[in-house]
C-alpha cells in the first residue's frame, strides 16, 4: 500500500502542471487584462502596472517565470489584494475548511442512517422516507434550498441569521465559544450538505439491499447471531465500498466549499474570493485557487482508495 500512495502522490506534480497550463493559457486567451476599466487608464499608467505585476513580459516568459515561481512554492502577488496569494488563501482557507467538513460530516450522518434505515425497512414507511428524502434532495439545488430555509427560518421565523460566517477565522480559535454564532453557520452548512446527503443516502439504500440479500447474510442470520450485529458486523461493512466510491469526489466538491453559497451569504472563505477573482481578472489568485482546489480533489480520491484496503481487506495495492 505504501508504494502504491508513493506512486499516486508523485502523479500530483503532472496533474498540477497540466491545470496550471491550461488555466494559464485559458485566462490570458480572454480579451483584457487584470487593469481593464470602464474609463482607459493612462498610456503610462498602463505600462507601470504592467511592468510591477510582470505582465509587460511576453507570454512564454510569463508562462515559464510562473512555472518557476510555483516550483518553488511561490503562488506569485495577488493584483486585487496587493499581497501574496499565499498569505491571501490562508487568511481565507481555514473558513472553506470548516464550512466543507461540517457540511461532510452532516451528509455522511444522514445519508448514511437513512440510507440503512430505508434498506433495513424495505417497502416500509422509513423506506419511503429515505426515497422521497433522497429524491426531494437530488432534485433542489443547494442555492434554491438555501435560499427557502433562509424565507423560512431567519425571514419568517427569525429564529437563523444568513449573513457572515459564524465560525472562527483562525484555528487556534476553534474551541473558543466565544467565536462561534451557530444562527450563522446552520443554514450554509444544511444548503450545502443537503444534495450530497441524497446522493449517499441513495447510494447505502442499493448497497445496503444488495448485500442483505447474500448468501453469508441468511447464514449468519441461520447460526442465531443477532440482527445488531448482522447489520453492523456483516452488512454494513461490506456495503461501504460503494458508498466510499462516491465519498470521495463528494468530500472533495464540500471540502472546496461553495462557490455560490459562500457569495450568497457573504462567507469569506476561499469560493469567494475565486469569483471576486475572476471578476477583477486577478491572474495570480485565480491560479493559487485553482492550483489549491485541484490538490485538494486529488488528496481525497487517494484517501478514499486507501480506504477500500481498510473496508475490504481482500484488496490489495500493487
Amino acid at each position: 500500500m505504501t508504494g502504491y500512495a508513493f506512486r499516486r502522490i508523485l502523479v500530483v506534480f503532472p496533474v498540477l502542471w497540466a491545470v496550471a497550463t491550461i488555466t494559464f493559457l485559458l485566462m490570458h486567451a480572454i480579451p483584457g487584462g487584470p487593469f481593464t476599466q470602464d474609463k482607459d487608464i493612462p498610456e503610462a499608467i498602463q505600462q507601470n502596472l504592467n511592468q510591477r505585476y510582470g505582465l509587460d513580459k511576453s507570454l512564454p516568459e510569463q508562462y515559464g517565470l510562473y512555472l518557476w515561481n510555483i516550483s518553488h512554492g511561490d503562488l506569485g502577488f495577488s493584483i486585487q489584494y496587493d499581497r501574496d496569494v499565499t498569505d491571501v488563501l490562508s487568511d481565507s482557507f481555514f473558513v472553506t475548511v470548516q464550512f466543507g467538513v461540517m457540511a461532510i460530516l452532516l451528509a455522511l450522518v444522514v445519508g448514511l442512517t437513512l440510507g440503512t434505515l430505508s434498506a433495513l425497512n424495505h417497502n416500509g414507511p422509513l423506506d419511503y422516507l429515505g426515497v422521497a428524502f433522497a429524491t426531494l434532495g437530488a432534485s433542489v439545488p443547494h442555492f434554491i434550498l438555501a435560499t427557502f430555509l433562509s424565507i423560512i427560518f431567519a425571514v419568517n421565523l427569525g429564529w437563523l441569521k444568513i449573513v457572515g460566517w459564524g465560525g472562527p477565522p483562525q484555528p487556534e480559535l476553534f474551541f473558543d465559544s466565544a467565536y462561534w454564532d451557530w444562527r450563522k453557520v446552520i443554514i450554509p452548512v444544511i444548503a450545502l450538505a443537503g444534495l450530497p446527503a441524497a446522493y449517499i443516502a441513495r447510494v447505502t439504500r442499493a448497497a445496503m439491499l444488495e448485500v442483505l440479500n447474500q448468501d453469508y447474510i441468511r447464514t449468519a442470520r441461520a447460526k442465531g447471531l443477532s440482527e445488531t450485529r448482522v447489520v453492523f458486523r456483516h452488512t454494513v461493512k461490506n456495503a461501504l465500498i460503494p458508498v466510499l466510491t462516491v465519498v470521495g469526489p463528494l468530500s472533495a466538491a464540500l471540502l472546496t466549499g461553495s462557490f455560490i453559497l459562500e457569495s450568497m451569504f457573504l462567507i469569506p472563505g476561499v469560493g469567494r474570493l475565486f469569483i471576486d477573482s475572476i471578476g477583477r481578472r486577478d491572474y495570480s489568485l485565480i491560479m493559487g485557487v485553482t492550483l489549491l482546489y485541484t490538490v485538494i480533489i486529488i488528496m481525497a480520491n487517494l484517501v478514499v482508495d486507501l480506504m477500500y484496503a481498510v473496508v475490504d481487506p481482500r484488496i490489495r495495492y500493487r
